[in-house]
């Protein structure tokens, strides 16, 4: 089947080149190694203003600021960029900063630190918590791929080439220089490399000389670059959901489909117990009715409260979000009887798009050069999530295949797919396919991210993780080095620190007092959260 470009967001979970990392003077000022390095002073220079946070409904006692970065590392003097912080400030005494990262990627900080900040006050025993947008993300240069009133048609199973299955991949061309149209210049420049080196500014201009950083799932990424980059400038690390740093994004999307098919199945597992579940009280049944209702959805999509067309990938894509927490099933629970009996997308759209509800489309126009300035809320594109997902993911994995591998290898990928999920297997498989026609990504994140020398840092893993599997634990904590410390949580859901009252503890022993477990130590099922 095919299906226009939308921007209505369908993943918002659970960043490309660069220089190598960059020597620091005891000042914290960049060091000039020859005359060719460009010269970073400016930003290095930075002190982060903090006021009241703009818009409704936020936290009295949550601040706002921002920092500016540049464009292109590499030629500071073609354009900046501002990027959104928000704080917590210390109510302890103050012994500097802990940053945080979401995950995603394409996730903004600023909207989860405003609606779960209190997972984090602990912390501030020592610390001002604080959070970023990062490039391309939330209020930060926001990237788009349009409102698709463009005509550009891509495959919404990501499997069906058609008959013709050249012309589709011309549309997914045609769809990369769609979301490069509507991004402006930012879009060469987003990925985890350069989101790296972002940090590295934040963290002067917020007066560390050392980042303390957790991160969640893309956000282990993010800190495992920044330790390979400035090792010398890593302070107390944890990373929660760790990612992987070697698979490409073929093998990755097979593991998430199969990790995604589990959760499911474990809801469904829990839903059918229930009289108020929509598809019954037999369990197999159940599975069948998921795949029937997807299936029916991409054939005949029913119209959401704006008219948009509501297809079984955007059910799909809803459902994945909602299965990261078991605190979710009772309200994915009621939102698919909502479908199911209603014909009502309203609920079950709000997993998609955060939690919130979904907004008017809109379209935003071609970007002008980024030179300071922060995006107001209302003017993020509604898609910004999925392409900013999309544009990292893509710029982070240097494997492009070609048409002909597309062609010729796509039932193999298609079979692997079926197989690891007959619900994500499909959608998995899209997120793949529109990486074609976009550049290369950076070959540094697998060549140069392994044996850092920095302090230790803490790894969780968490044994039921629907989106980031155990093994990768393992896997970066070996390519890491003697460096990495893991804890095991036995626990389900993705990543560990809200959801495991001893992944919490032992989370904040070593962020506030540098106490790390034993490696190899772990946190029982029964410590979940209350």
């Amino acid at each position: 089947m095919l299906a226009k470009l939308s921007t209505r967001p369908t993943l918002r979970r659970c960043a490309v080149t660069g220089a190598l990392g960059l020597a620091l003077l005891g000042t914290g000022l960049p060091a000039a190694r020859d005359k060719a390095e460009p010269d970073l002073t400016r930003f290095y220079r930075q002190k982060v203003t903090w006021a009241k946070c703009p818009g409704d409904g936020l936290p009295k006692d949550l601040q706002c600021g921002k920092v500016t970065v540049p464009l292109d590392y590499a030629r500071p003097r073609a354009g900046t960029l501002d990027l959104a912080l928000a704080r917590y400030r210390a109510t302890g005494d103050k012994q500097g900063s802990v940053l945080l990262n979401f995950g995603g990627p394409g996730g903004a900080g600023i909207p989860e630190f405003a609606s779960g900040g209190k997972d984090f006050m602990e912390l501030t025993d020592g610390y001002d918590i604080v959070t970023f947008d990062p490039r391309g993300v939330g209020r930060s240069s926001p990237v788009s791929c349009g409102d698709g009133e463009e005509n550009v048609d891509v495959p919404e199973d990501g499997t069906d080439l058609g008959r013709d299955p050249r012309s589709v991949l011309d549309q997914l061309k045609k769809a990369a220089e769609a979301c490069a149209r509507h991004s402006g210049p930012v879009l060469p420049h987003i990925g985890t490399v350069n989101a790296s080196r972002d940090l590295d500014v934040i963290r002067q201009a917020l007066g560390d000389k050392r980042l303390n950083y957790l991160g969640f799932s893309y956000g282990t990424r993010l800190g495992a670059v920044y330790a390979a980059q400035f090792p010398e400038k890593v302070g107390r690390l944890v990373l929660d959901g760790v990612d992987t740093l070697t698979e490409p994004l073929t093998e990755q999307g097979v593991a998430g489909a199969k990790g995604q098919q589990k959760a499911l199945e474990e809801f469904i597992n829990w839903c059918v117990k229930d009289i108020a579940c929509p598809f019954g009280q037999d369990a197999r049944e159940a599975r069948k009715q998921v795949v029937r209702l997807v299936d029916s959805l991409d054939e005949d999509p029913v119209p959401t409260a704006f008219g948009e067309p509501f297809t079984g990938q955007d059910l799909v894509g809803a459902i994945g979000q909602a299965l990261y927490s078991e605190e979710l099933w009772p309200s994915l629970e009621r939102a698919l009887a909502s479908l199911v009996e209603d014909g009502d997308t309203h609920a079950i759209e709000s997993f998609a798009t955060g939690g919130a509800a979904p907004a008017e489309p809109g379209s935003r126009e071609e970007t002008e050069e980024p030179d300071g300035g922060l995006v107001a809320d209302e003017e993020i594109p509604l898609d910004n999530a999925p392409a900013a997902l999309m544009a990292i993911n893509c710029a982070d994995d240097p494997d492009r295949p070609t048409a002909e591998q597309i062609i010729g290898g796509l039932d193999r990928l298609r079979a692997e797919y079926e197989q690891a999920s007959p619900v994500f297997g499909h959608y998995r498989l899209t997120g793949v396919l529109m990486c074609y026609g976009r550049p290369r990504g950076t070959d540094f994140i697998r060549d140069e991210v392994k044996n850092v020398d920095t302090p230790k840092m803490l790894l969780v893993g968490t044994r039921g993780d629907p989106a980031t599997p155990y093994r990768w634990t393992e896997e970066t904590a070996r390519r890491l080095g003697s460096s990495a410390v893991v804890l095991d949580n036995k626990g389900s859901g993705h990543t560990g620190y809200a959801s495991s009252k001893c992944v919490h503890r032992k989370v904040d022993a070593f962020l506030l007092y540098g106490t790390l477990p034993p490696d190899g130590s772990s946190c029982g099922p029964e410590d979940g959260r209350e």
